[in-house]
């Protein structure tokens, strides 16, 4: 690990799942590096490392859904982030999820909120593609579940 990415892993952040539909197939990717980017209009900003499918997928498809997770829902982040995964179906079987209604891509239930996407803007950054995104939809929100965060490269509850 470099000593930037050690110092990155100090910062705790929230940890997500962003899917998207391509075609017949459903891709998904697990993400800590979220953030919103403006209240109004409502948008968000996704990092994702720029040599990845999904990135390359995004560059094409500009809807795509983000998945925001709760605290009990780390086996569901360890799946999408694990090399050489399935498709998406085949990582939320037996876990409640649902197709958005503007993006066509998968919602994971049960998290603390998911929003559907349309990528407004795409900027190169080193070795990571960053994709402002509009918020098209707001799928859910549930308060009343604690958050999961990754901190010192860990997945843990708040």
């Amino acid at each position: 690990m470099s000593e930037f990415t050690e110092a990155m892993a100090q910062l705790a952040a929230g940890v997500a799942v962003v899917t998207v539909r391509d075609g017949r197939d459903d891709l998904g990717v697990t993400v800590s590096a979220l953030m919103s980017a403006s209240a109004e209009p409502p948008m968000v900003l996704v990092s994702l490392g720029s040599g990845g499918y999904l990135a390359e997928v995004l560059l094409r498809q500009d809807l795509f859904a983000a998945s925001l997770l709760s605290s009990g829902q780390a086996a569901v982040a360890s799946r999408f982030a694990s090399v050489g995964r399935p498709s998406a179906r085949h990582l939320l079987a037996g876990t409640g999820h649902h197709r958005g209604a503007h993006t066509e891509a998968l919602v994971v239930e049960g998290g603390v909120a998911a929003l559907e996407l349309e990528t407004a803007q795409v900027v190169p950054a080193g070795d990571h593609t960053l994709f402002l995104a509009r918020v098209l939809s707001v799928d859910y929100v549930e308060s009343s579940l604690q958050p999961l965060v990754r901190l010192r490269s860990r997945y843990r509850p708040l």
